[in-house]
């Protein structure tokens, strides 16, 4: 999808869909988590498969940017 593109959105549909992203960012948030308070983060590092790491790592920075350019075109906006 193309950040500024005009076209005709249904308002409806978006607010399903950013209610079914909030539940889908909290269960990753649960499981993150979990595995942070039973390991520690040298034990994660020690024995966890690396690329796994690297993937969830990429996707949290990946949603991390996302929304912090939506969190500030909300204060710009305010």
């Amino acid at each position: 999808m193309v950040s500024g593109a005009k076209k005709q959105i249904d308002p409806s549909r978006l607010t399903a869909d950013v209610a079914a992203a909030k539940v889908e960012l909290l269960s990753a948030q649960c499981a993150a988590d979990r595995v942070r308070l039973q390991y520690s983060v040298e034990d994660i590092i020690a024995f966890a498969d690396r690329q796994a790491l690297q993937q969830a790592i990429a996707s949290a920075e990946a949603v991390h940017r996302f929304f912090s350019q939506l969190g500030a075109q909300i204060k710009d906006e305010e």
